[in-house]
């Protein structure tokens, strides 16, 4: 792909990804009401807007359609967009982080849980996609190795040595809100009849992140993260 057509990616996409920010809005905006009111609310909101708008068309190009990990990227601009609003009216990244989460939790118990089933078609598929970004062809794209389990800790998980979402929330100076992104992850993973865990985070200045999946397990984590704790 040119550089040209690189550069447009997004912004051809424009209506798209407006389209998932005010999903995520929606979701958003009776938790806000509850604790800030409804003026409040409504102009946070449009400048939430506004910052996703400025945000948008400077998106890390990863590859586009080609590379899975592009619409996570996208996904995590729709947080920063409302992080940079309320920080940009004295609220804190915490203030931030708990109106996603909590809007992030109603909407994944709305859902049908998934089922899975680990298979070697799936371990080969995951180990070539790490060794894909292992290649590190753009550089705001994520870095992982796919990690085997022993069937008693863990049965399969993923080290994720470099951060999309990372790259991206340094270059917009939100570093102190990525670990409340993060901490999405323990809302997001419900897949039937397993369990997710993590003990550290590239986001709280480790050397990776440990994804770890136990079938039979269970997702322990619930408000207030443990780094604020």
């Amino acid at each position: 792909m040119s550089q040209a057509l690189e550069a447009g990616y997004y912004l051809s996409r424009k209506l798209e990804i407006m389209e998932q920010f005010y999903g995520h809005a929606k979701a958003w905006r009776p938790l806000l009401a509850a604790s800030y009111g409804d003026e409040w609310t409504a102009v946070v909101l449009v400048e939430a807007k506004e910052q996703m708008e400025a945000i948008l068309p400077a998106i890390p190009y990863i590859g586009g359609d080609r590379n899975p990990m592009t619409r996570h990227l996208v996904r995590s601009t729709t947080s920063l967009a409302l992080y940079k609003a309320m920080e940009a009216r004295g609220e804190t990244a915490a203030d931030a982080g708990k109106v996603i989460y909590d809007a992030v939790i109603a909407s994944v118990n709305q859902l049908p849980r998934r089922s899975f089933e680990l298979n070697a078609e799936f371990i080969t598929k995951e180990k070539a996609e790490a060794k894909r970004s292992q290649q590190q062809c753009y550089a705001g794209d994520w870095v992982w190795e796919f990690v085997e389990g022993d069937g008693v800790e863990f049965d399969y998980g993923y080290n994720f040595l470099e951060c999309g979402t990372q790259k991206l929330y340094h270059a917009h100076g939100a570093d102190g809100f990525l670990p409340f992104y993060c901490y999405l992850d323990f809302a997001t993973h419900r897949t039937m009849g397993w369990g997710f865990s993590r003990s550290m985070t590239l986001g709280e200045g480790y050397g990776k992140c440990d994804f770890r999946w136990k079938k039979g397990g269970s997702t322990q984590e619930g408000w207030p993260p443990p780094f604020l704790k």
